[in-house]
């Protein structure tokens, strides 16, 4: 899968409502709803490398799980 800019700025627009709010703006109460959308297109990215790496019968579930442990630091 090709670099995507525009999925990584829409994951990096996705975290400012949960800035704001944890500043203590107050018409950023719903923080929350940039977490679901940094996760569903984070979702996006990872469903869509795992199936263009079965497609080309490349995938291996341990080289998932360091790719994943990586992702959360």
């Amino acid at each position: 899968m090709k670099y995507r800019k525009e999925i990584d700025g829409l994951r990096a627009f996705a975290i400012i409502p949960v800035i704001f709010f944890h500043a203590g703006l107050q018409s950023f109460s719903g923080g929350f709803v940039g977490v679901d959308v940094f996760f569903v297109v984070s979702g996006y990215l990872i469903a869509t490398l795992i199936l263009s790496e079965l497609a080309r019968n490349e995938f291996k579930i341990s080289n998932f799980d360091s790719f994943t442990s990586l992702s959360k630091w």
